[in-house]
């Protein structure tokens, strides 16, 4: 039994060192060791109070938990930086008396992403999300709460999966 379990153990083992090492996130690093974002300034039309830092933060976040990358403020071997460009709400579906049924805020934010060691991967690109919401509600507290969380997971991940993720 012993001898089974130290087979499989090696099995395993030789499978996932032969290949490299693995990461489950999909992180291609390569030999960075460290990585700033720059805050996000909101130059969208409509300025939401606060949109810029918490925005920043969310990006920190993900890059931190999902990578074994330092966070710097300044030197870092991978740059994100770049601005909020868009924060709309508009109505999206009707009711039978012509009113809004729904409102859909819309955030949009163009990146600029610098890898200092590997300059061919620098990108700039657009990111946007939305959240549908009861036109009947305030873009205010819980509601708002939820729909931050929801376009910013969309947002960071897709920002993540363009500038590190190998897939």
């Amino acid at each position: 039994m012993k001898l089974l379990k130290y087979s499989c153990l090696f099995i395993i083992l030789t499978a996932l060192t032969s290949c490299g090492i693995y990461s489950f996130t999909g992180a291609d690093t390569g030999d960075a060791k460290s990585f700033q974002v720059n805050v996000f300034q909101n130059n969208a039309d409509l300025v939401e109070p606060g949109l810029d830092i918490l925005f920043t933060n969310e990006l920190q976040d993900l890059i931190v938990n999902q990578t074994n990358l330092n966070l710097t403020t300044s030197g870092g071997d991978l740059i994100f930086e770049g601005e909020i460009t868009e924060y709309r709400i508009a109505p999206m579906t009707a009711t039978a008396q012509n009113t809004a049924a729904q409102n859909r805020l819309t955030i949009s934010v163009n990146v600029r992403y610098f890898n200092t060691l590997e300059e061919e991967k620098d990108f700039e690109q657009r990111f946007s999300f939305f959240y549908d919401y009861p036109a009947n509600a305030q873009l205010v507290g819980a509601i708002k709460d939820e729909a931050f969380e929801v376009i910013f997971e969309r947002i960071t991940q897709d920002i993540f999966n363009a500038s590190l993720a190998n897939w």
